[in-house]
């Protein structure tokens, strides 16, 4: 580092403009992962007026429902932990105060990003073995099953983006933005 402070402030300046970058794709996520919440809700409602009215039950809907909410809840997750709305173990963090508050909650990050990097790996075997053998929606014969099973991996890259947004925050000695500050307090 310069005597100035320049490499700090610059370096300060690109773990911020990650943190940005970061927060906007998880935003995105976030907006695909309601667009399925609301096509998972009028699904449901769909296929019960078809078979508590018309008595036309519509097999496929269950499955249906059943790829969305995966694409919901896998684009949900990079947000909820961006805004620090994730299960935590929030009776220990709300103990301590400053530093340690900080370093437990970016030890909180590190299990994130492995957790994500675990579910990437994983996540992207399944998809493989699954186009290998090409197994397809039972009830959705047209729709390959890799192709929603492909947004457990894409989920978890936006969580590992996002876990080490947080963490390069934390490094960098300040706090994430988007958490919720009555949550989340670093300051001593």
């Amino acid at each position: 580092m310069g005597g100035d402070g320049s490499d700090g402030a610059g370096f300060a300046r690109a773990v911020r403009l990650f943190e940005s970058a970061v927060a906007a794709l998880s935003r995105m996520g976030e907006w695909i992962a309601s667009v399925a919440c609301l096509a998972t809700l009028s699904l449901v409602c769909y296929a019960v007026v078809m078979r508590y009215f018309f008595n036309k039950p519509q097999s496929w809907s269950d499955e249906a429902v059943g790829l969305l909410i995966v694409i919901s809840v896998m684009l949900a997750v990079p947000e909820a932990q961006r805004r620090g709305e994730n299960i935590g173990v929030d009776l220990v963090i709300e103990r301590l105060k400053g530093g340690r508050r900080r370093a437990l909650t970016a030890f909180g990050c590190l299990t994130v990003a492995i957790t994500a990097a675990i579910l990437i790996s994983e996540g992207i075997d399944m998809v493989a073995f699954t186009r290998m053998i090409g197994i397809v929606s039972n009830s959705l014969p047209e729709v390959p099953l890799w192709a929603a099973q492909a947004f457990v991996p894409v989920g978890a890259v936006l969580l590992l983006l996002v876990a080490l947004a947080q963490l390069l925050v934390y490094l960098a000695g300040f706090e994430p933005r988007g958490l919720d500050s009555d949550r989340i307090d670093t300051h001593e």
